[in-house]
């Protein structure tokens, strides 16, 4: 009897005060995925947008945040005041913040990061941004006045950016290896290759409100791949996953949430003007005429995108539908480059990065370009053989043709640039976009900025080819994850199981 006593009792006791190993706690980290893996990770010098969904926000922190619908909200800068040109912003800084080297974050770092990202040597993707900083002064270490040398409406928008990432200056040499930031996570390890790993950093200022511990990032670049480590459980979310195919799959299981969510990014046919015989505005138009958009979305994006016809993207401020200007129509094609004196067939080389949308859509545009006499070559590369070899600044420009998408919103300044990988030199558009930046008021950049989209469409700067629709799929119990993407990031500071 004594022992049938204990025994309830114990079960009892284990009722009304339950042992830790019986507790279950909240999960606190979570497996993400992406298709391509970052080259290093600082994102100030270096374009790839691998590096920003791994460390923007996340490690590294910006005077100003931007938010999923696209809103600027403050970050490292308290406050902010713009002066009535709109040439001299006024930043007040978070006070108590430090880097994870124990540094203190004050006016002096971000004068250092934005005048590095500045000079001549600088690789940084917005360096025509820092250059056009007339000066950075930090009157006190909670003070930044920033004097632009034009009207730039969208500063901190454009401070809310990876490349406008604050670093410390003595850790700035090795930030791509061992990046230090103010962020709420620091590196734990990489296996290039395979997989990152992100730690929470206990002495973040706010480290009580983030709810992920660890986060382990994945690197799977083949869309079927992608699928099944979702489908098996071994991924729990996969933004901006090549899966348009099995979508119908994934919205009819429960176990997941799909967003399907827009996007400012714009994939084009990128043409090199530096080389005959695509300086000839004719060559070019009719490169555009050969291609089929829709074919291309529905081949190459599985259906998910917008048509566009310019540098610019439906809900972006002034946009207006070029697509008119250069219409699919293969004959005209054929007429223009005999008229530019062009023998067919015509070879051209068409490098291509490794997203499935440009390895997908290189052999869809090779097919149209064939029909009117023009022979693309292709030749798959690398990230960073496409970086050096196609996009860096003063680099070799080594391709003739090439598809990638561009994901900054406010990158039309990038036209303007002399060095900028797709050659175009235009004085009149630079001039008028310099008029788009001096104008204060929105109506009447509106108006500019159509002029400049009809512009880019008339010289067929690129082939624009659409802007796509991204799926992004989740566990349904992980919350805080972005549908919409006005630039590409993973902000794990919103992330949390329910």
């Amino acid at each position: 009897m004594l022992k049938k006593l204990s025994i309830v009792a114990f079960a009892a006791a284990l009722v009304a005060a339950p042992l830790p190993v019986l507790a279950q706690s909240k999960k606190d980290s979570v497996v993400m995925a992406m298709a391509l893996e970052p080259p290093g990770l600082d994102p100030t010098i270096a374009a790839a947008a691998a590096i920003a969904e791994v460390t923007l926000y996340n490690i590294y922190e910006t005077l100003t945040k931007i938010n999923e619908d696209g809103s600027v909200s403050p970050l490292l800068a308290d406050s902010w005041t713009a002066s009535p040109d709109l040439k001299t912003y006024t930043f007040k800084l978070r006070k108590g913040v430090k880097f994870q080297n124990g540094e203190p974050f004050d006016s002096a770092a971000v004068k250092f990061s934005f005048e590095r990202n500045a000079i001549a040597t600088s690789t940084n993707k917005d360096k025509s941004l820092f250059q056009a900083f007339e000066k950075v002064d930090a009157p006190d270490a909670d003070t930044v006045v920033i004097t632009v040398k034009y009207s730039e409406p969208n500063l901190p928008f454009l401070l809310g950016q990876a490349s406008g990432s604050i670093v410390e200056p003595k850790s700035a040499p090795t930030n791509g290896t061992q990046p230090v930031g103010t962020g709420p996570y620091q590196l734990g390890a990489w296996a290039k290759g395979s997989s990152l790993t992100l730690n929470k950093w206990a002495d973040y200022r706010n480290a009580a409100a983030i709810k992920l511990s660890k986060v382990t990032i994945r690197f799977i670049s083949d869309p079927a791949a992608q699928t099944a480590a979702l489908l098996s459980g071994d991924v729990d979310a996969f933004p901006r996953v090549a899966a348009a195919r099995a979508i119908g799959q994934f919205k009819a299981d429960p176990r997941f949430n799909v967003m399907v969510g827009g996007s400012r990014a714009k994939t084009i046919v990128g043409i090199n003007e530096r080389k005959k015989p695509l300086d000839d505005v004719r060559v070019r138009r009719a490169i555009l005429a050969a291609i089929d958009r829709k074919a291309m979305i529905d081949g190459a994006a599985d259906g998910f995108g917008t048509p566009i016809g310019s540098f610019y993207v439906p809900g972006a401020l002034g946009f207006v539908d070029t697509t008119g200007i250069n219409p699919y129509d293969p004959e005209k094609a054929k007429k223009l480059l005999a008229e530019a004196g062009v023998t067919t067939p015509l070879e051209l080389s068409l490098k291509l990065p490794p997203p499935s949308y440009a390895r997908q859509g290189g052999e869809i545009l090779a097919a149209q370009l064939a029909k009117v006499g023009i022979i693309a070559k292709i030749e798959n590369v690398e990230w960073a053989q496409w970086l050096s070899q196609v996009f860096a600044g003063n680099g070799p420009h080594n391709f003739d043709l090439t598809i990638v998408s561009h994901v900054e919103p406010f990158d039309l300044v990038k036209i303007t640039e002399p060095d900028y990988y797709l050659g175009y030199n235009n004085e009149a558009f630079n001039a008028l976009y310099k008029q788009i930046v001096s104008t204060p008021d929105e109506a009447g950049r509106a108006r500019l900025l159509g002029d400049a989209q009809r512009m880019l469409a008339t010289d067929a700067v690129a082939g624009f080819l659409y802007q796509p629709q991204l799926i992004t799929i989740t566990n349904k119990k992980l919350k805080g994850v972005w549908k919409d993407v006005p630039q590409y990031e993973n902000d794990f500071s919103t992330w949390s199981w329910e």
